[in-house]
């Protein structure tokens, strides 16, 4: 028997013994010729439960608790409109609002409809979540969704009801491009990425106070010198785009902002104050006054996302260095070639306990040879991380989407020497779509997983969605790689 048969034998049958239940199976990694994208490989990881999102293609989740229920909102790629099977009517890609208070059973509870348009250009990609009791104007009653919609506007819901949500206002409308969003719930401040006319670059930050949902307040905008209107030196409309924020908020007085993708990378810490508080006026003198410092990648790089870890303890070093706590940013860029026709793109923790003088530590990546995974199709290499720090990950566990070689856990209480833990690759549906590549031979096609993104929600579950179609797989560590994890 090949060891392909094998693995999968024994996973039948320890499938039996269970009922049935695949979840619980452990696969060792699986070579290239023994690769079948209709089974999922894992390793100290769990399948608890999945909801086929009605085949819409997912960008971004985040899951929130109202009152004794967990809701899991869903951001969507745009795309050919689809049929709601909750209502019968045909919709274009939006936000989908699901129930996974039992996460071994989510359910599906709303969908909103998005924008008309094409992968990037429709949809609602974008999603954030706020208490009206967090808000310092909010309803103390109600809960509020932050999201894109399409490339044009930024919208926010009621969705109190998560069954019948309502719009509450339009902050901003006539938009070149959005993209990844941050809303601070304390004090209601939201960095909107966005492309307003008259700015050289299709995405920079617009600062808005939604404090009160119902009535916006524009506060500035701001992107890098040579993307103002004006701008003496001019940036070229494609380099150096903003892809999102990360703040620390009013304690931690930074904002810590990510550009470009699979090139032009930057990463930005801003002084918040200074940001909020300094001359809104988009000249140069303005825009640096806010700038703490600055780190430019390679040309092939990029800086999707910029995810804060401050305070770090670092036993290994404490014998020999007077720097007992570290702070650092993990840094994560995207892929966006199919079948690896571009530079590898993967994760790296920068240390900015010198904050001015960001400095790159070490990285982490999936080894491509071993799984063969640049052949298995679509996009291979990282994409973002999990930006909730709940107790039992902060500090110890990061979790990264890898597309086609699906969730990675990484344990990081050694940022000099990140290692890998766990991993899921959810195994394709009848719903995946599939990547293509130009050949000279034409056009050429695969169906392959795409984790797209991931977050965990305060209670350590892991959710992940999919880029082509197949849907949100809810998960949760297993073995040694739970131990890393801090549950009590």
């Amino acid at each position: 028997m090949k060891a392909s048969g094998f693995r999968g034998w024994m996973c039948a049958a320890a499938a039996l013994v269970a009922g049935g239940f695949l979840s619980s199976c452990t696969i060792a990694p699986r070579t290239y010729q023994e690769y079948n994208a209709r089974q999922a490989e894992s390793n100290n990881m769990a399948l608890l439960g999945h909801v086929d999102l009605h085949a819409r293609s997912a960008y971004h989740p985040e899951i929130k608790q109202q009152g004794n229920r967990w809701i899991a909102y869903v951001g969507h790629h745009g795309g050919p409109a689809k049929v709601n099977p909750l209502n019968g009517r045909t919709e274009f890609n939006g936000t989908s609002i699901i129930d996974v208070t039992d996460p071994r059973a989510p359910k599906t509870l709303f969908h909103i409809p998005g924008q008309e348009g094409g992968t990037e250009s429709g949809g609602a990609q974008m999603v954030r979540i706020c208490a009206g009791k967090d808000l310092p104007k909010g309803d103390k009653s109600k809960f509020y969704l932050l999201r894109s919609f399409g490339n044009s506007a930024h919208e926010v819901w009621d969705v109190t009801n998560p069954e019948s949500p309502s719009i509450v206002s339009t902050p901003v409308r006539g938009l070149r491009d959005t993209h990844k969003n941050w809303w601070e719930c304390d004090t209601g401040i939201a960095y909107l990425v966005s492309g307003p006319k008259g700015w050289r670059s299709r995405r920079i930050l617009q600062v808005f106070d939604l404090s009160d949902p119902a009535k916006p307040v524009h506060i500035r905008d701001y992107g890098l010198v040579g993307q103002e209107p004006g701008a003496k030196k001019p940036l070229p409309d494609n380099q150096y785009q903003v892809h999102g924020a990360i703040s620390t908020g009013v304690k931690g007085n930074r904002i810590y902002v990510g550009y470009g993708t699979v090139s032009n990378g930057v990463m930005q810490i801003l002084d918040r104050d200074k940001l909020l508080n300094g001359p809104k006026e988009p000249t140069e003198q303005n825009l640096l006054a806010a700038q703490v410092s600055i780190m430019y990648t390679s040309p092939h790089m990029g800086a999707h996302t910029t995810l804060p870890i401050l305070g770090v303890d670092v036993p290994d070093q404490s014998p020999n260095n007077k720097v007992v706590k570290r702070d650092f940013i993990a840094l994560t860029n995207e892929s966006t070639s199919n079948e690896c026709l571009e530079p590898r793109q993967m994760t790296y923790f920068v240390d900015i306990t010198d904050e001015k003088k960001p400095f790159n530590l070490s990285n982490y990546q999936v080894p491509e040879a071993a799984g063969g995974y640049c052949k298995r199709g679509g996009r291979f290499g990282a994409h973002a991380s999990h930006e909730n720090q709940p107790p039992m990950y902060a500090k110890r566990v990061m979790f990264y989407a890898w597309f086609n070689a699906g969730l990675r856990a990484v344990d990081m209480r050694d940022p000099f020497n990140p290692k890998e833990i766990a991993y899921y690759i959810p195994a394709i549906t009848d719903n995946t779509d599939k990547r293509c590549i130009t050949t000279p031979q034409g056009a050429q096609c695969k169906v392959a997983i795409q984790t797209n993104n991931v977050d965990v929600d305060d209670r350590g579950y892991i959710y992940i969605v999919d880029r082509a179609d197949t849907g949100m797989h809810i998960l949760e560590l297993t073995g040694s790689a739970r131990d890393v994890a801090n549950f009590k």
